[in-house]
């Protein structure tokens, strides 16, 4: 259910000053912004930000922040009015190359800035460092916000610098889950990937590895486990649930992607806990201890254990308790005004689905950043209308001897569907009281994977004995596609 915002104007997030005199106003210099300023008895006081754009501040320098940027571009609102802070030394770029194509040997062409800034996984214009110069966006780099104080709309961060704002975009995403130190958490050798830093220091790991124990069934384990079989190395995931991607396979389509990684020389742990990781005299790791006793050895160790929301200073904002995160309505507004939250760490209503939810994907960092984004400059006040969708891909570096591309649209609810082999493809559906409400398919063409949200988002009637009869997954989506007509 969206939140009540009733102190809000449909037309929100405008800079928050108050107007001046005309006499005042003609002893301001050009570049005078009234933003951070304060007018004191005795003449004109100026108190001191870093900041020279103060009218709208995003928080982060991930894929929504790049994406917000380019909604500024578009209105015409960016130029000397926006202002980013990062903690990361690079501009925004698609985070989910971090896993996937960065990851690949020298000799296979692996993904490097600043190949992939943001808005390009988007089809988007590459937004390198000179492009923000150029839009007349401020970048304060490798400087994470601390601190935050909403009644007077001001920032802190590491450094010790003052930022001013009106509107206020905090686009932080989440931090990986990590092992305590008490069980080796943070021992060379052992790594987390949420930043290009972390990628880096994986690839030299890499370089120099030849075991290598990934820790974690979901997205990161298998597109870094992927990667490691492109080094040639001894490659083994370790899990707790009882096959992959629990939360979306089925746990028959878990097995065809498990028997593929088998093929490439991948060995699964599954239904295993972890009871700490054993370091060399060194200092450095060399294997992952069981609880069951036994140990796994490995000179590289990957967590991929999920993440959490990066909340930092803003933990005074209304939170979502239940799914984590800040807590916001259908246009992105946290419960104080001028304050929105946009992609990973935000708690927002699903509307196709009427429930709360936390989505950490970059489709849903790049859609919430531009619907954000239009609702602040705009009299757009639609609620924001998202479709999950999730995807990945693996193996795609040369020599590879099958390369793999799943999409997913939708909820994974109900009963399931599943038509084809796995060779060349696979599709599951998911279909409650008689409609489908979930489809994944494996190896698609791109007319197929254009057809999947159409059939999610319309959840159409379908025969369900009819879809199981079809001989391929051309003849089951023909059925889907068909009763979208019915």
């Amino acid at each position: 259910m969206a939140l009540a915002s009733t102190t809000l104007p449909t037309r929100t997030g405008l800079s928050l000053w108050c107007p001046t005199s005309p006499s005042l106003a003609r002893r301001l210099p050009a570049r005078f912004s009234p933003i951070g300023s304060r007018i004191a008895s005795r003449g004109l006081v100026t108190a001191s930000f870093a900041n020279e754009n103060r009218e709208f501040v995003i928080i982060g320098g991930g894929n929504a922040a790049g994406y917000a940027a380019r909604t500024f571009v578009e209105n015409g609102m960016a130029d000397g009015r926006l202002c980013i802070v990062t903690k990361e030394a690079y501009a925004p770029y698609e985070r989910p190359a971090l896993t996937k194509a960065y990851l690949f040997p020298p000799e296979k062409k692996p993904a490097r800035l600043p190949g992939f800034h943001t808005c390009v996984g988007g089809g988007g214009e590459r937004q390198t460092p000179d492009w923000y110069k150029e839009k007349g966006i401020e970048m304060i780099y490798e400087d994470p916000v601390t601190g935050a104080d909403f009644e007077k709309q001001t920032l802190t961060t590491t450094t010790g610098k003052q930022l001013k704002y009106g509107s206020l975009i905090i686009a932080t995403g989440c931090t990986a889950s990590r092992f305590p130190d008490k069980i080796g958490g943070n021992l060379p050798g052992v790594h987390y990937i949420r930043e290009v830093a972390d990628a880096d220091s994986l690839i030299s790991s890499l370089g120099k590895a030849k075991k290598v124990v990934i820790v974690g069934g979901g997205y990161i384990g298998m597109e870094v486990a992927a990667a490691a079989v492109a080094w040639n190395l001894d490659t083994t995931i370790v899990f707790p649930e009882d096959q992959l991607l629990q939360r979306l396979f089925t746990p028959s389509l878990a097995q065809r992607y498990e028997d593929l990684y088998r093929q490439n020389g991948v060995k699964f742990v599954k239904g295993a806990s972890i009871n700490n990781l054993e370091a060399g005299s060194d200092g450095r790791v060399t294997a992952v201890k069981l609880a069951d006793g036994s140990n796994i050895e490995a000179d590289t160790v990957v967590i991929g254990i999920g993440a959490k929301p990066a909340i930092g200073p803003f933990e005074t904002l209304a939170m979502n308790k239940s799914i984590g995160g800040i807590q916001v309505d259908g246009l992105f507004r946290t419960s104080t005004p001028g304050i929105f939250a946009i992609g990973d760490v935000a708690a927002f209503p699903l509307k196709i689905y009427d429930r709360m939810t936390r989505v950490e994907h970059v489709d849903h960092a790049r859609r919430s950043a531009q619907h954000c984004v239009k609702s602040l400059l705009t009299a757009h006040t639609d609620t924001y209308d998202y479709l999950p969708y999730f995807y990945s891909r693996v193996f795609e570096y040369e020599g590879s001897s099958r390369k793999v591309w799943w999409q997913f649209y939708g909820d994974n609810v109900g009963e399931t569907v599943e038509v084809g082999n796995f060779d060349p493809k696979i599709a599951t559906f998911w279909i409650d009281s008689g409609r489908l409400k979930g489809v994944l398919v494996e190896s698609g063409s791109p007319e197929e994977f254009q057809l999947l949200p159409k059939l999610a988002r319309s959840q159409p009637i379908v025969d369900k004995a009819k879809l199981a009869s079809a001989s391929s997954v051309e003849e089951a989506l023909e059925i889907a596609q068909a009763a979208l007509q019915s």
